[in-house]
C-alpha cells in the first residue's frame, strides 16, 4: 500500500466512463467493413492499446494492404457517432465522487488513457471533469502503446511526485503491466463489463470506488 499517496493516475475506458461498448461497437463495424471476423479472444487482446496500435497489429495478422491511420480515422468517426447518440452513455458508478474526493484532499489528478485527446476531451467536457485534473495524456501521440510503461512513465512525470507516491487505477491487463513496468502501485478495477481481463498481476483488486475513499 501506497503510505504518502500524492498522485492519482486514472485510466479512462472502462475506469471512469463506460464506453467500452462504444469502442467495441466501432471496432467491429470497421471489421466488418473490412471483411474480416475477429474473434472474442483476439479483440480482448487489444484492450488498454492505442488504436493505432491495435490496428497495426490487425494488419500484421491478417497481413491486410490497409493505411491503419486511415482505420484509425474510420473507426473515430464510428466512435464518435455512437458517442454523440447513446443517451445511456455514463460514467462508472462512483468514479465522480472519488475523483472529487482526491481533489478535495490535494492529491494530483493525472489521466493516462489510450483514446485519442480528441475522446479524452469530448469525455471530459461531457461531463465536467476537466477542473479536477492536472494534465492528461493520450497513448495516441506516445511512441508506444499499452502495455509498454512510456505512459505512465510520463504521468508520473507529469504528476510531480515520486513513483512511490502515486497509484494507477486501471481495469485492463495491459494496463496493469504497464504500470507494473513503471514500477507504480496499481489498482485494478474489476469492471464487469470488461471481460477477459484477469488484473491478476495488480496490487489491489477493487469493484466499488467506495472502498478506495475508505482507503485513502
Amino acid at each position: 500500500m501506497v503510505q504518502d499517496l500524492k498522485c492519482v493516475i486514472f485510466d479512462m475506458d472502462g475506469v471512469i466512463i463506460d464506453s467500452e461498448e462504444l469502442h467495441k461497437k466501432a471496432y467491429y463495424q470497421v471489421f466488418e467493413s473490412l471483411g474480416l471476423d475477429v474473434s472474442e479472444e483476439l479483440y480482448t487482446s487489444f484492450t488498454g492499446s492505442s488504436t493505432l496500435n491495435t490496428f497495426q497489429k490487425l494488419i500484421e495478422h491478417y497481413n491486410l494492404n490497409e493505411d491503419p491511420e486511415l482505420l484509425v480515422l474510420n473507426k473515430r468517426k464510428r466512435y464518435v457517432d455512437f458517442f454523440e447518440t447513446d443517451p445511456n452513455l455514463t460514467l462508472i458508478d462512483g468514479v465522480k465522487e472519488l475523483i472529487q474526493y482526491f481533489y478535495r484532499k490535494g492529491y494530483t489528478l493525472v489521466l493516462a488513457s489510450s483514446s485519442a485527446m480528441v475522446n479524452i476531451n469530448r469525455v471530459f467536457d461531457r461531463f465536467d471533469l476537466q477542473q479536477y485534473f492536472t494534465a492528461k495524456i493520450s497513448g495516441a501521440d506516445l511512441k508506444a502503446s499499452k502495455p509498454h510503461p512510456e505512459i505512465f512513465e510520463k504521468a508520473v512525470h507529469l504528476g510531480g511526485h515520486k513513483k512511490g507516491q502515486c497509484i494507477v487505477i486501471e481495469d485492463s491487463d495491459n494496463g496493469i503491466k504497464a504500470a507494473n513496468d513503471a514500477g507504480v502501485f496499481v489498482i485494478g478495477y474489476d469492471n464487469p463489463k470488461a471481460t477477459n481481463q484477469t488484473l491478476k498481476n495488480a496490487d489491489m483488486i477493487i469493484n466499488n470506488y467506495k472502498k478506495l475513499i475508505e482507503l485513502f
